[in-house]
């Protein structure tokens, strides 16, 4: 199964949840979710913008447990 790896990078780059909410231009709930492996599904736009805030490759985001 995958999970989230967002809150492991913002921790490994000590970023903050709120700085990667400004960074991305979205809400702090689309970002809680994702960091707290919560989110059922993801749009490819949140992805790529996730990506660029967190300067890491589509692999990055994921581990398998």
């Amino acid at each position: 199964m995958l999970r989230f790896n967002v809150q492991t990078l913002l921790e490994q780059q000590n970023k903050t949840r709120y700085w990667l909410v400004k960074k991305m231009n979205t809400d702090y709930a689309t970002v809680n979710k994702i960091c707290d492996n919560e989110s059922k599904a993801i749009r490819l736009g949140t992805m790529e913008r996730l990506m660029k805030a967190l300067d890491c490759r589509l692999e990055d985001l994921f581990v398998e447990e």
